[in-house]
């Protein structure tokens, strides 16, 4: 038996459970076989990615489906995935109990999966799915209950000799209280929700004059999204990575650990990028943490697919345990490529009452086999800008070829649209190699050939965390975005060739010959009608500006200025600022594949490239160094037409959001950096902070309730008393 480091009596209680769990398979498939049932239609209450995944499992072992979308939804991908679907109304459906289950018996589905979010951790639904009959395929109520309350979740740990970070996990909620037991735990400490997950309800606090402040934003969040604002607090560990193991249970007392997952990489606390196995890990430590994983499930005689996740000190080697989340995960790909199981199958399986396909050893043998895993999340965010989400119309999407080493889990296509009302992850790509050097180098090249065109999303960043050094070392830890910030934030300069390109590209967009794909053929047709106009042939100029970029308050995004003109068909005289002459250019463009291919005297560059909508305007180049988003800006006399007054003195909305909390009213001074309005978008809050000492707030232009487009000013300032701190 591993080291437990446990009292005598937890020693003996966790020895039991784990024997218990070391019956003969065989053997317990016969003694329960005559207990099983058969689960031939699953109603699927979730959406996006898990949905259509559970759809494509279900299908290939002869499972009738039935689909759920809300209004927001209707031509969703998982709208339409599967043979019976049913609108549940408004966008906060996916939570109505009693609609859900009234279709589940409708349409005459004995199982109900619950995906991962919305009610797959709700102990309640578990609880009224097994009093009408209907099967929740998950864990039972009493498991998700004592995991979801993270305090209670402690003392189960603690009493199975399952280590945990040191905390107070109390039942008193007085603000002073929790105030009082983090100055006795230390600084810096860690306000966490009790129930819930995914980040939210989490803030990081180093001092104690922050405390009230965060006390109150993990509150609020906790509230909005769990609808308890219970909190605890625990010892932040400086140098932590995020290890989770995938544990399965059946309803025969096995259980098995399916390796473990390092998902250190995150913002927000929410992981961005998974890999299994964990990187320099030793394999003592690594076994050791399975066996604690499995002791986890089976304190609370879990059932079905679940991750224990722990906190690991790079510092000691130490590790503790976090939280359980009693649900498929979304990273779950990851320990399907490293151990060849479809694990949503195996849910389905243990719901029906049958052992594990598996015992411990036949798992780890299948891992020691398979190599190495790592997943990226697409998302539509703004890393620049604070990883703020973003949505709109997929103007574009170009995947990698998947292979049975690349796989794209997706829950949206080119011209779906990205609504602000949910997640904003767009898709899951993973890739698997023989080692961790070789999935690196997988999942590089697949993010290069990944294109997505509108909203703005991660794919670049993610692009730079796979080959930032410390990353391809190895060395990972939860702070790694924050310690790497200047390397995986630093802007790519506008190149001459990106700029060309651009002008050709619009130059041929409103050039009155023929489709551009024609120029590829180099050679004029016979036919007159194709002969070019004289204008086709005048200097034209073109203005860009990065769509991203932003300077600062009170100050434009620099504007570049090209000079163009066609020489012959094809062929082209550009003028760029940063060059002392002109440079003559060759392109061709496959309007088919939105490729243009461009030949300069030193160089040829193949870029796609995506005309963004009339509305937004933004040139999508998707070149070797990267993405490029450009927009032509607009005139001054337009601005000035269209009443548009700049007001460098006001704080405006960075994403469609609704007005959580307003903190300042007319006439109030306010400090740097101090909090003026709580926003919420994709279920993330966002503090809105005064940019200057010294300013007073002039007028807040809406109020709490209220919805707001991205852009929308939201507090104007008094111009004469801003001033810059120690100014």
């Amino acid at each position: 038996m591993p080291n437990y480091r446990l009292s005598r009596a937890g020693a003996w209680r966790a020895s039991q459970v784990l024997c218990s769990s070391s019956l003969s398979h065989a053997q317990q498939r016969a003694n329960h076989s005559q207990t099983t049932k058969s689960l031939d239609s699953i109603l699927i209450a979730n959406r996006g990615e898990i949905a259509i995944r559970v759809n494509r499992t279900a299908a290939q072992h002869g499972i009738r489906t039935t689909t759920l979308y809300t209004n927001p939804d209707a031509l969703s991908q998982h709208a339409h995935c599967s043979p019976f679907s049913f609108n549940l109304g408004p966008t906060a459906a996916y939570l109505d109990q009693e609609k859900i289950l009234a279709i589940a018996k409708q349409q005459g589905c004995p199982a109900i999966h619950p995906g991962y979010g919305f009610l797959s951790e709700n102990a309640e639904f578990a609880r009224r799915c097994a009093d009408e009959g209907v099967t929740f395929i998950g864990p039972p109520p009493s498991a998700i209950e004592d995991m979801g309350d993270k305090a209670r979740s402690k003392e189960i740990m603690n009493a199975a000799g399952v280590p945990c970070v040191p905390g107070y996990h109390g039942a008193d909620q007085n603000p002073t209280t929790l105030a009082e037991e983090a100055e006795q735990i230390g600084y810096p400490v860690l306000i966490k929700a009790v129930r819930g997950g995914g980040g939210k309800g989490m803030r990081i606090v180093k001092s104690a004059k922050d405390f009230p402040d965060m006390l109150e934003s993990a509150r609020s969040e906790a509230r909005n999204s769990f609808g308890n604002d219970d909190v605890l607090v625990e010892k932040y560990i400086t140098t932590p990575r995020h290890i989770e193991v995938q544990v399965f249970a059946d309803q025969h007392g096995n259980c098995v650990a399916l390796g473990e997952r390092d998902c250190s990489i995150q913002r927000r606390h929410q992981k961005i990028l998974e890999e299994s196995p964990a990187p320099n890990l030793d394999d003592a430590i690594r076994k050791d943490i399975w066996e604690k994983a499995r002791a986890a499930a089976l304190a609370v005689k879990y059932e079905g697919a679940g991750t224990v996740e722990f906190i690991f000190d790079n510092d000691s080697g130490e590790f503790y345990f976090m939280e359980m989340n009693t649900r498929l995960q979304v990273e779950h790909p990851v320990t399907e490529m490293v151990t060849g199981l479809d694990l949503v199958h195996w849910q389905i399986l243990v719901a029906e009452g049958r052992a594990l396909p598996l015992t411990q050893q036949e798992v780890e043998e299948q891992i020691a086999r398979r190599g190495h895993a790592i997943e990226a999340r697409i998302y539509a965010e703004n890393p620049d800008k604070g990883f703020i989400p973003d949505s709109g119309k997929l103007l574009h999407v170009r995947l990698p070829k998947e292979t049975t080493d690349v796989r794209i889990d997706s829950g949206f296509v080119e011209g779906d649209e990205v609504s602000s009302h949910y997640d904003p992850m767009i898709a899951k790509l993973i890739v698997r190699g023989e080692d961790r050097k070789d999935a690196l180098r997988k999942m590089a090249a697949a993010l290069q050939d990944y294109e997505v065109a509108g909203p703005v999303t991660n794919i670049d960043f993610l692009k730079r965390v796979c080959k930032s050094p410390d990353f391809v070392a190895g060395q990972v830890e939860t702070g790694y975005i924050d310690k790497h910030r200047e390397e995986l934030f630093s802007q790519t300069a506008v190149t001459p060739e990106v700029l060309a390109q651009a002008a050709i590209a619009s130059f041929l967009h409103s050039s009155p010959q023929s489709p551009a794909s024609d120029i590829a053929a180099w050679q004029p047709p016979s036919s007159p009608s194709w002969l070019s106009t004289t204008s086709d042939f005048q200097p034209r100029i073109f203005q860009f500006q990065a769509a991203d970029s932003a300077p600062g308050p009170g100050k434009t995004p620099e504007t570049y200025s090209i000079e163009l003109q066609q020489t012959t068909p094809g062929h082209f005289s550009v003028s760029i600022p940063s060059k002392a002459e002109a440079i003559q250019v060759s392109a061709s463009f496959d309007r088919s594949t939105n490729t243009m291919t461009t030949y300069f005297f030193h160089t040829r560059q193949t870029s796609c490239i995506v005309l963004g909508s009339s509305d937004a305007g933004i040139i999508h180049l998707f070149t070797p160094q990267g993405l490029f988003r450009l927009v032509i800006p607009s005139p001054a006399w337009l601005s000035k037409a269209l009443g548009v007054v700049e007001k460098p003195n006001s704080l405006f909305s960075p994403m469609p959001a609704k007005i959580l909390r307003v903190l300042v009213r007319p006439g109030d001074t306010v400090h740097k950096d101090q909090a003026l309005l709580v926003i919420e978008s994709m279920k993330m809050e966002t503090v809105i902070r005064s940019p200057a000492e010294g300013s007073v707030v002039k007028r807040v232009v809406h109020g709490e309730g209220e919805v707001v487009r991205s852009g929308v000013e939201l507090v104007e300032f008094e111009q004469e008393r801003a001033q810059e701190p120690n100014a």
